[in-house]
């Protein structure tokens, strides 16, 4: 069982935002303005040309109604990982959301930069059951434009980053299955016809700028200065 939260939000007002216990919660003003942005773009606020987004790979790939499930999953596991590190590392929650920052945040300016749409949703099913249903509701609910790079791919390897140095997570066993996690996700948006191979594939180098910027600031956000004043405490007590 996971032990108590580190901080208790029962106390939390809103004019302790800026008190070292809860100034990390100013960091989930991302969320409202990058559902801002994201709409606007996708309701063509700044254009409505789009390229369409095609490699070879995709003609290998074909669509199988299987990877609804890890796809799917996606909106679990970057809730939880928001849910357990507010609650339980606040220094993770700190990875989490400098790695969401850059990635998602260079994303959406890449969509501005050059919007893209893809055509690979097939239109007629070999199948007919659950998950092909689905996946033909959430077609309907999904436009098929902006989707290089692949925000999917960004947010699930986002989770791996905030687990990876975390207090309950960080051995080697949850370490494999967060990446398993997050690869099955990765590769699931090409087999539900989602997205290209290339959109995975140019998410890759945000998601490297993202875990290298969300780690490099966790190592300095960690060290304290306890040390120097212990010595000081020798001092006087000689």
């Amino acid at each position: 069982m996971l032990p108590k939260p580190v901080v208790d939000y029962r106390r939390f007002r809103l004019k302790q935002i800026n008190t070292p216990e809860f100034s990390h919660l100013k960091l989930l003003i991302f969320w409202p303005v990058y559902v801002l942005l994201f709409g606007a773009i996708e309701r063509d606020v700044f254009g409505d040309t789009y390229t369409p987004v095609e490699i070879f790979l995709d003609e290998w790939i074909p669509f199988c109604e299987w990877f609804v499930i890890p796809y799917t999953f996606w909106f679990f596991f970057l809730l939880g990982i928001h849910i357990y590190t507010l609650f339980y590392d606040i220094a993770s929650f700190r990875r989490l959301m400098t790695f969401l920052f850059i990635a998602y945040f260079g994303t959406l300016t890449i969509y501005l930069i050059c919007p893209t749409c893809q055509n690979l949703r097939p239109t007629t099913f070999e199948r007919d059951n659950l998950l092909v249903r689905y996946m033909r509701f959430y077609y309907t609910c999904d436009t098929n434009t902006n989707v290089c790079p692949s925000l999917h791919v960004a947010g699930s390897w986002a989770v791996v980053c905030g687990a990876w140095k975390s207090r309950h997570f960080s051995s080697r066993k949850w370490r494999i299955a967060f990446v398993i996690t997050a690869l099955l996700i990765s590769v699931s948006t090409c087999f539900v016809k989602q997205h290209s191979a290339l959109d995975v594939i140019l998410a890759i180098p945000l998601c490297v700028l993202g875990w290298r910027v969300a780690m490099r600031l966790g190592s300095s956000s960690s060290s304290t200065p306890t040390q120097p004043k212990r010595k000081w405490r020798r001092r006087l007590s000689v």
